[in-house]
Order: structure tokens, then C-alpha cells, then sequence
């Protein structure tokens, strides 16, 4: 009997974190961190600064295909990936006009993986702030329907990594209690997220992978003693098409040590996957998308 083929599959490692400024967290130990990790994509947040503005070293790393996407009002928002893997083509935005400059959402097309980084607003309870963020979604909803409509038609993946500005669940924010009316854990926002994960077709990886515990946190208030008393919030996601989730291994929260030692008031989250970048998978048929718009398309450096 002839021995059974073997498939060498390459584990892919993601991470993800809002920075709280490009600039603050290179001086803090940002630099640091990315020249250990072992990702192979990297989905910043709040970056909060133009690609002229990047520290040197960091507006294109060596050994990194980056894109930037800042927003249009200066030192607000801002999102950028990096990745070790070249990608095929990128995109800014997702076809809402309102939002397609505010830095809120970039994608890289890599070979058989979609990989976004998102920022989503914080939003303010009563305020135009909270409208923003209800407008967002509405419109953001229907490009990740697309997305994974795109990933059944033709077998890629679909990986939307990011600051969702959501806790989805009581176990996933220490204070739910005091926090039911607040922007981020709306009955109505928590209600969205679970649409996320049904009808827009995606699985939170770090939740599977740690069903039943609460957290792990991933951002804490500088204030007070939050960070000591892990008082957080899991705000930080991987959200990942079916296939993909399937085939996650780890998932960590990199927890800074102590106070002292953070270099955001968020964590890395970090997650691996057993998915075989190398395979390129042949289209089953047409794609239909639940938007028509014009992708806003940006050339990686």
C-alpha cells in the first residue's frame, strides 16, 4: 500500500492591537514588541498619524509590505497592516463614502486570505458621536456579508482583526453591570455584534477557543487602578469566516507584565491558524456582494 500523501500545512499567525498613537507606542516599546513577534500580519489601530509621520523605522519595516490608511482628520483614527506575505492587491475603506477617509478600515488581499484591520468608533451615548457609530455599522454590516459571500463562492478566507468598541458579552467587560447604558455595551451595539456572528457569517476566534471564562481583557483605563485589578474590557477581536475558524490553534492576549511595562492602554491579541497560504482555491461559481460600490484601492509599499 502506497504511503499517504503528505500535505505540509503553514501555520499563519495574526495579531492585533490599537496602538494609542504610532508615535507614543514606539517610545514605549511598540518597536520592541513588532521586532520579536512571530506574526505574519500585523492589524494596527489608532495609529493617530500620516505615513510621513510614522517613525522612520516604522513607516515601512524591513521584511514588511505595509499600508497605511489615515483618516482625514488629523491625529484622529488611523489603521495599518503589516505583512510579511505580499499582498495581491489592497483596499481603503469599504464603500461608505462617510467613512472611506475617516481611517477607520483597510483590507489586504493576500493569496487565499482577506485581511482587514478595523477601528470602529467608540461612540457617546446621546450624543452625534453615537449616531456616527450606528451609521458605521448599519454600512459596515452589509460589506462583511459581502466578504464572506465572496469567501463561500470561491474557498479563501475572510479575517476582519480590530477594535470593535463592543464587549459582546458579561463575561467579556468586568463592570457589566455599571456599564448597561453606556456606548460599548448598548443592549442594541451587543445585539449587532451577535449579528456578526450569524447572519453576517463570522466566528470570534478568541471566544471559542476560551469559551466560559471572562475576558481575557483587552484594554484597561489608564485611570485609577483598572490595569492592576484587571478591570477591562474584550474589545479587541478576530473575527474569522467559518473555514478559517475552523482551523484556529491559540489564541492569546499578550498582557503587559505590569503598568510600568504597557505600551498602549490595549493588549496584542494573537492568534494562530492552521491555514495553508501557499494553495490558491478555484472559484465555485459567480460572487454576488451585498454592495455594489467601487472599492477605493491603495497600493501597498
Amino acid at each position: 500500500m502506497s504511503p499517504a500523501p503528505v500535505t505540509l500545512v503553514r501555520v499563519l499567525t495574526v495579531s492585533t492591537v490599537n496602538v494609542n498613537g504610532i508615535r507614543a507606542a514606539a517610545a514605549k516599546g511598540f518597536t520592541e514588541w513588532l521586532n520579536a513577534t512571530p506574526a505574519d500580519v500585523v492589524c494596527l489601530q489608532e495609529v493617530r498619524a500620516e505615513p510621513e509621520q510614522f517613525p522612520e523605522h516604522l513607516r515601512a519595516p524591513e521584511g514588511w509590505h505595509t499600508l497605511i490608511a489615515p483618516a482625514a482628520a488629523k491625529g484622529r483614527a488611523g489603521v495599518a497592516l503589516y505583512s510579511r506575505i505580499a499582498p495581491a492587491s489592497t483596499r481603503i475603506g469599504f464603500g461608505v463614502p462617510e467613512f472611506d477617509t475617516s481611517g477607520r478600515y483597510a483590507e489586504m488581499h493576500l493569496p487565499t486570505l482577506t485581511i482587514a484591520s478595523l477601528y470602529l468608533p467608540a461612540g457617546e451615548v446621546g450624543t452625534e458621536r453615537q449616531a456616527e457609530k450606528v451609521r458605521f455599522m448599519e454600512g459596515f454590516h452589509a460589506h462583511l456579508t459581502a466578504l464572506t459571500a465572496e469567501a463561500a463562492q470561491t474557498g479563501r478566507a475572510v479575517l476582519v482583526c480590530g477594535d470593535w468598541n463592543i464587549a459582546h458579552r458579561e463575561a467579556d467587560i468586568k463592570n457589566w453591570k455599571a456599564n448597561q447604558k453606556n456606548s460599548g455595551f448598548l443592549p442594541e451595539e451587543r445585539e449587532w455584534l451577535t449579528s456578526v456572528l450569524t447572519t453576517a457569517g463570522y466566528a470570534d476566534v478568541v471566544r471559542d477557543l476560551n469559551p466560559g471564562v471572562e475576558g481575557p481583557y483587552s484594554w484597561w483605563s489608564f485611570r485609577g487602578k483598572a490595569f492592576d485589578n484587571d478591570s477591562g474590557w474584550r474589545i479587541d477581536y478576530q473575527m474569522a469566516s467559518a473555514n478559517l475558524a475552523a482551523l484556529a490553534t491559540s489564541a492569546v492576549t499578550e498582557r503587559a507584565a505590569t503598568y510600568a511595562e504597557r505600551w498602549s492602554d490595549h493588549a496584542p491579541v494573537t492568534c494562530s491558524y492552521d491555514w495553508d497560504m501557499a494553495a490558491v482555491p478555484a472559484p465555485r461559481g459567480p460572487i454576488e456582494t451585498a454592495s455594489s460600490a467601487t472599492p477605493t484601492v491603495a497600493a501597498a509599499s
